[in-house]
């Protein structure tokens, strides 16, 4: 599995994502990478997502204002309050 970094312009993993999602809201079922599904046909899409916010950065001087771990973090908190 790749390294998993997690600001905009870098990358993270589908196994990563289902940790956090284990930490934060434990499914009584089981570990949530279960429910990953790995693609024969596109070999290392389940292993690493990247997004290259090098125009946003440049053209329109945007940063960030959560990494992938805090955003997913208030997202599910958000959520689960609704």
């Amino acid at each position: 599995m790749s390294e998993a970094r997690t600001s905009a312009g870098t990358s993270t993993s589908s196994v990563r994502s289902a940790g956090l999602l284990d930490e934060l809201r434990p499914d009584p079922a089981g570990l949530h990478e279960r429910l990953i599904t790995f693609i024969t046909d596109r070999p290392g899409h389940d292993f690493r997502y990247a997004i290259d916010a090098t125009k946003l950065r440049r053209d329109l001087g945007w940063t960030p204002r959560e990494d992938f771990a805090t955003g997913i973090r208030k997202s599910v908190q958000l959520v689960s309050r609704q």
